[in-house]
C-alpha cells in the first residue's frame, strides 16, 4: 500500500526533529554532564590539597617544632611567588 502524503510529511518533521536535537539538546546534555563532573573532581582535588597541605605542616610541626614549620611554609609561599613573577618578567 502507498503511504499517505500526511504519513510522509509526519515522517519529515520527525527526522528533522530528531536532527536538532541531536545537534542541540545530545551536546548539551554531553557539556553539561562533563562540567558537572569536572567541578566534582576539581572540588575533590581542592580537598585532597588542603589535607596534604595539613598533613605535611603538621609533621613538619612534629619534627621541627612549630616556629620552623611557618618559616618554611613562609619560605615556600615566597619561593613560589618569586618563581611566578619571573616567568611573567620573562612573557612581557
Amino acid at each position: 500500500m502507498k503511504e499517505s502524503q500526511a504519513a510522509r510529511f509526519a515522517d519529515l518533521l520527525e527526522g528533522a526533529a530528531a536532527r536538532a536535537r541531536a545537534f542541540t539538546v545530545d551536546r548539551l546534555a554531553r557539556g553539561i554532564t562533563l562540567t558537572a563532573l569536572g567541578i566534582g573532581a576539581a572540588a575533590l582535588a581542592a580537598a585532597a590539597l588542603i589535607f596534604l597541605f595539613t598533613a605535611v605542616f603538621r609533621l613538619l610541626a612534629a619534627a621541627a617544632g612549630a616556629t620552623a614549620a611557618y618559616a618554611f611554609l613562609g619560605a615556600l609561599f615566597m619561593a613560589s611567588g618569586w618563581l611566578v613573577l619571573r616567568s611573567r618578567s620573562r612573557r612581557g
